[in-house]
């Protein structure tokens, strides 16, 4: 029973049957997979009671990218209908197939939680609004009761909380428009606000919620109910001028020390400043199903071109260290992907990765940080950036570097590459000379290729020659075991 009401199997075969799907896939991240059997016979069972067409199952699992996104990749391989997603999720929109999201319920204590939500919301003098882990769903209508009969109607209007988005969507048509709500989640969903952030209304990491006009988020204490994970910074990044706790619902208590989380502000704007230095750029494609992912590729590549930069696009799954290490050439890497799974720790990696957002401050001249911080690449789709073409042609003081580095215009650059080799080969190396007064002066710096760097290599892997057209004669090789090949003596005729 509890089963069945952890993964909700009634709500998942109604909405199987409801549809008329024929093949489902259903998709779990690594820590659920011990308990996939057992959900796909209780599924199954459900079906087949209800006396119709038996469906197919189809068990997903190892996503190529972040288990948290709709894995349309891997649903198309079995021509599937729809996804029934289990777990954590970003709620992230499709661009392909329908999908059901399947939170879980991971075990909370009401009162203890609600105590010390009151305890912060009265001394504080500010307004709450609560935020929650999608796993915690199930529980806030009794933490909402439980607050709102010991605090009265005061305590109603001090603290709000945040709805879920939904829990059914419709592949979305528009990159910059949100999916299409089929279903709330438990009833708790405005559904004509779902993922955007229109005036007073907000959206992030699967919960959208609307502020009394006249307020504004700084106005607000943040009241984070969950665990430490990747859907928590989001918080703490995209609302930094907020004061933020979190309640541990695992270990019943409070953490009010964030310092670890802020201070992550302060090497993404370090990354920024390698990155303004960066002459070869490439582009990590993290995701495959995320609704507007191609539109931003494609502006990141016009935005890093009129940069002066040479840029690559790059498709390996999830990256990791070995993987990177492969393009030492590389000098950053911009990583799209879903908000949840953009920051990666790239203290390991020979260089960093950043985010789209992080570009767009990095590779346009003249803007500056504010302090704001946007996850969401679907935010920057269409973005207007600083035109690097209409800016002045003054030299940048590079932090990096220590001084001032002036940047030469790679317009043609790609035209002239296409070109005779020697003769594009000769022009990038006049590019490439730097000009130096004094020590403290301004450098010319280029913007190198791929093919630039590989010719400035030592070594630039095998290279075999070939002095005849004709083909070399074939020579037999060694037959028999490594432990004694036939044309090797014996341990005996040795011995003799």
């Amino acid at each position: 029973m509890e089963l069945e009401s952890s993964y909700e199997i009634g709500r998942t075969a109604e909405f199987i049957e409801s549809n008329n799907f024929r093949r489902v896939a259903l998709q779990f991240p690594d820590e659920l997979l011990k308990e996939s059997v057992r959900v796909v016979s209780a599924l199954r069972a459900s079906l087949n009671n209800n006396n119709k067409e038996e469906a197919g199952l189809f068990l997903m699992a190892d996503t190529a990218y972040g288990s948290c996104c709709v894995d349309e990749v891997g649903a198309s391989h079995v021509d599937a209908d729809c996804v029934v997603h289990y777990g954590h999720t970003c709620l992230s929109p499709t661009t392909k197939l329908p999908a059901l999201f399947v939170f879980g319920k991971a075990p909370i204590t009401v009162s203890d939680c609600a105590t010390n939500l009151s305890h912060y919301a009265q001394p504080s003098g500010k307004p709450v609004l609560v935020l929650f882990g999608l796993d915690y769903a199930h529980s806030i209508q009794q933490i909402r009761e439980t607050v709102m009969a010991a605090g009265g109607s005061e305590c109603k209007r001090e603290v709000q909380f945040a709805n879920v988005m939904c829990s059914v969507m419709n592949p979305s048509k528009d990159p910059q428009v949100s999916n299409d709500i089929v279903g709330a989640a438990d009833g708790l969903t405005n559904s004509n606000s779902f993922g955007t952030v229109s005036g007073n209304v907000y959206g992030i990491g699967g919960l959208v919620w609307e502020l009394p006009e006249g307020r504004k988020m700084e106005d607000y204490l943040l009241f984070w109910i969950g665990s430490n994970n990747s859907a928590f910074a989001n918080i703490v990044l995209t609302y930094s001028g907020c004061e933020i706790v979190r309640y541990d619902a695992s270990e019943c208590s409070m953490v009010t020390d964030l310092s670890q989380q802020r201070r992550i502000l302060k090497r993404r704007y370090y990354l920024m400043e390698k990155a303004k230095d960066a002459n070869i750029v490439a582009i990590l494609v993290g995701t495959l199903g995320v609704a507007g992912y191609l539109n931003m590729i494609h502006q990141m590549k016009e935005l890093i071109t009129a940069a002066g930069k040479k840029v690559y696009t790059l498709v390996m799954g999830r990256p990791n260290p070995a993987k990177l290490a492969n393009f030492p050439e590389c000098d950053i890497f911009i990583y799209v992907s879903c908000a949840q799974t953009a920051l990666l720790d790239s203290k390991e990696y020979l260089a960093p990765v950043i985010t789209p957002f992080e570009a767009m401050l990095a590779f346009s001249r003249g803007s500056q940080w504010t302090g704001a911080y946007v996850m969401e690449f679907r935010d920057l789709i269409n973005s207007s950036p600083v035109d690097s073409r209409n800016q002045s042609e003054e030299a940048r003081f590079s932090f990096i570097q220590g001084g001032y580095v002036e940047e030469f215009d790679r317009e043609g650059n790609d035209a002239d590459e296409d070109k005779e080799g020697a003769l594009a080969l000769a022009n990038a190396t006049e590019k490439a000379l730097q000009l130096r007064d004094n020590p403290n002066s301004i450098a010319k710096r280029t913007a190198k290729s791929g093919a630039e760097f590989l010719a400035a290599r030592s070594y630039q892997g095998l290279d075999i020659h070939y002095d005849t057209s004709l083909p070399g004669p074939y020579l037999m090789g060694r037959s028999g075991r490594a432990a004694g090949y036939q044309d090797e003596k014996s341990m005996q005729e040795k011995l003799e």
